[in-house]
């Protein structure tokens, strides 16, 4: 049950859904290569942890720009 606070949002508010990306699945990629680097080489998981980094810096940047972007009155709570 929604608390007082929270009203449902207007009829015809445009429903914001982030724009598809590959992202998530590099970012789960390199995590996978780290891991498996493990027991098949150093190389292997320092190419991985630095995938799964720099993906994980960008998806953080990429969602900070998209909630930048809504409308002052999705910010408040």
């Amino acid at each position: 049950m929604a608390s007082p606070e929270q009203t449902p949002p207007p009829v015809g508010e445009e429903i914001h859904l982030p724009g598809p990306s590959l992202l998530p699945i590099l970012n789960a990629a390199g995590i996978t290569l780290g891991i498996i680097g493990i027991t098949l080489g150093w190389y292997l998981s320092a190419v991985g942890i630095i995938l799964f980094v720099v993906t994980t810096w960008k998806w953080i940047a990429s969602t900070r720009r998209d909630i930048a972007e809504l409308p002052p009155e999705h910010g408040s709570h």
